[in-house]
């Protein structure tokens, strides 16, 4: 495992390279081009506020802000869980044709989808600020800590669909509905107080509620994260990992005879 970080991080460049990529890719031929990446979450914010401050009135102070600073984290995972579990198919070509650790492209994709994510989370902290959520040099670092916590699990997650995908192509259209289940199964519409006492220890054993969680305490409350609360995504973002990387590891090596 040590050995293949190892490799991983000697084509660094590549990786580097792969990102760019995408991410100039993104937006290309569009006429507003980058400014998309400001604009989506902006829409994404008028709309959650008319929706739920007018038309569908929420007990929950700020409630588009407390829905927000949730829903972009979210769709960074649910990205990585959807569209990365087809990123070996996509790069057939290149799998097929020249050598390199083929972690390098779960890792390219998941890096293009959190430098996206931080680009949004830009628009979140201005909306935060505006709002009132006052931050201190802690609450800072404990949300750049959460942030690579979730990074560490969403490519744990990559890993493991995307080299599963390889064998089972039926499995990008499971997770489309996994994704949509999971959502739901994890607080980012309603409070996590919402949930039957009887069912929050089986509720918890998502690794996404304690990350969503923090996510709140710290743009929405302005608060540092309950140390349990940090110490359960910290532990499930690396369990993720590892699984990732051990699955990835035995299933890479026939990616060529298969595709």
């Amino acid at each position: 495992m040590l050995q293949t970080i190892k490799d991983v991080w000697e084509y660094r460049s590549m990786i580097q390279s792969l990102v760019n990529r995408d991410l100039r890719g993104r937006y290309k031929a569009s006429v507003l081009g980058f400014l998309w990446t400001f604009i989506v979450p902006l829409c994404q914010l008028l709309v959650y506020t008319v929706v739920f401050s007018i038309i569908l009135k929420s007990n929950i102070e700020r409630y588009y802000l407390f829905l927000f600073v949730a829903l972009i984290p979210w769709n960074f995972l649910s990205s990585c869980l959807t569209a990365g579990a087809s990123c070996i198919i996509q790069q057939q070509s290149l799998v097929n044709k020249i050598y390199f650790p083929r972690e390098v492209i779960p890792v390219s994709f998941v890096t293009a989808a959190f430098v996206n994510m931080l680009y949004c989370e830009i628009v979140v902290f201005i909306v935060s600020l505006f709002s009132g959520v006052h931050y201190t040099p802690l609450t800072l670092l404990c949300l750049f800590l959460v942030m690579i916590i979730e990074y560490v699990f969403a490519l744990g997650i990559t890993l493991i669909v995307c080299a599963l995908d390889v064998y089972f192509r039926d499995l990008e259209h499971i997770l489309g509905i996994l994704s949509m289940a999971w959502m739901f199964m994890t607080p980012i519409m309603y409070d996590i107080s919402v949930v039957p006492e009887q069912l929050l220890p089986v509720f918890l054993l998502n690794p996404m509620a304690s990350i969503m969680q923090a996510y709140r305490d710290i743009m929405y409350s302005g608060a540092v994260p309950h140390i349990n609360t940090l110490g359960a995504a910290v532990l499930m973002g690396i369990v993720f990992m590892i699984v990732g990387l051990l699955v990835f590891g035995k299933l890479k090596r026939r990616f060529s005879e298969v595709m």
